[in-house]
């Protein structure tokens, strides 16, 4: 019985290593993509305002009485619960006690798009690195 045993686990050892490799690949292959398409999503959606470099110096902000969020400020992000963006994203500047001139997303967005928007602003900003 021990022979067939470990027969059987130096065989499904190797298997079990594939299996791992093979369901971790495509996870990474999607926040890939996920990132790229949000990155997408910015660059169509909230430069205007944000900026191309997220700085809060967009095309559309000349003129106007309150700047938009610098996306690039490291500090300045990492203090926004990551609710705080979702609800802002989705419900607008307003529904977070900011600015009104935040449009609500969530009759473009997909909750899905939106949650990786959060995501792709928090590693553009380096919110997970100790200050």
């Amino acid at each position: 019985m021990t022979g067939i045993s470990s027969s059987l686990g130096r065989l499904l050892a190797p298997l079990s290593v594939l299996a791992f490799a093979v369901a971790a690949q495509p996870a990474g292959a999607e926040d890939a993509a996920a990132m790229k398409a949000s990155e997408h999503i910015y660059d169509t959606y909230c430069a205007q305002c944000h900026g191309v470099n997220r700085n809060g110096k967009g095309v559309n902000t000349v003129g106007l009485s309150v700047q938009p969020r610098d996306h690039s400020d490291t500090r300045g992000m990492s203090s926004i619960p990551i609710e705080e963006m979702t609800k802002a994203i989705r419900e607008g500047g307003v529904s977070v006690n900011k600015s009104a001139l935040m449009p609500p997303w969530n009759s473009v967005l997909s909750d899905e798009q939106i949650t990786n928007m959060v995501a792709y602003l928090r590693k553009v900003c380096r919110c997970d690195t100790p200050q």
